[in-house]
């Protein structure tokens, strides 16, 4: 087998639990559609995620829900729950003083997950975004930050994982591939921006502004804020708003790097500036 192809068996079974566990149940027929599959290929996948017991049907009805042992594929990670209590406080407060929702997000794979947000406590949203809300990579705000600031080693991972899974959207490939010299902006100016938001359930109508938070030169995870983009151009929003994010990335950084429990050297690499 090729290197880097990956088992299609696992991928599906893997996309289905992920699915039924964001859903909290689901019917058969949806989850074949979730993973994109016939009706009897999601019928095997599903028995054999109830045969490993991370599966089972609800009584009286016929649906499939998680049990509790998918919280053992979590067991070694807990650095997100931490992320999560840290920085807490510091968006309600900075939500409080903008009004906009402001959310934290890390990167799994070629998508930047939503890890906490306030989208609830605002008006000023047109939709939610929940933990495990994901987003495409390279078209947010947050995505361009993750992608200057995590260390070359990440990068050149999704640069890989782009050129294996996403040879079918070339403006992924386009942008992560030939706009280093952009990467390197942003970098150097602590912050990215992205107008028009298109993969929401409101495409066009917000646009975002990310920063990095940072633990000294090892990059954590982004800060980001959503506005309506017929409120204000891109430039009103960082005049505005970019000196209260980095303000507030920086005391999430002051409290996780206050934590005993986390080991900064392990799961986060030291950016190479020069090698960018």
């Amino acid at each position: 087998m090729e290197k880097g192809v990956p088992i299609r068996a696992i991928s599906r079974g893997l996309k289905m639990l992920q699915a039924i566990n964001e859903a909290g149940s689901l019917t058969m027929m949806n989850a074949a559609r979730a993973v994109g599959v016939p009706y009897p290929t999601a019928c095997r996948i599903m028995q054999t995620l109830m045969y490993e017991g991370f599966v089972e049907m609800e009584p009286n009805r016929k649906r499939y829900r998680p049990t509790a042992l998918v919280h053992t594929l979590a067991s070694g990670y807990h650095f997100e729950n931490t992320l999560v209590v840290a920085a807490r406080p510091h968006l309600v407060q900075l939500t409080r003083e903008v009004l906009w929702p402001v959310s934290i997000a890390t990167r799994v794979g070629l998508k930047m997950v939503v890890r906490d947000s306030t989208h609830s406590m605002t008006s000023l949203t047109f939709q939610n975004y929940y933990p495990g809300d994901t987003l495409p990579l390279f078209s947010t705000a947050s995505g361009k930050v993750h992608f200057a600031f995590c260390d070359d080693v990440e990068r050149e991972s999704i640069m890989k994982g782009l050129k294996t899974f996403g040879a079918s959207d070339e403006r992924a490939l386009a942008y992560f591939s030939g706009t280093i010299e952009q990467a390197k902006s942003v970098r150097k100016l602590g912050y990215a921006t992205h107008g028009r938001n298109k993969h929401t359930e409101t495409p066009g109508k917000t646009s975002s502004l990310s920063v990095p938070i940072m633990i000294g030169d090892h990059f954590v995870a982004t800060l980001n804020l959503i506005f309506f983009a017929s409120a204000m151009p891109m430039e009103k929003a960082v005049e505005r708003y970019l000196q209260s994010l980095k303000d507030t990335a920086g005391q999430i950084a002051a409290v996780l790097e206050e934590d005993p429990n986390i080991d900064i050297t392990a799961p986060l690499a030291p950016l190479e500036a020069e090698s960018l």
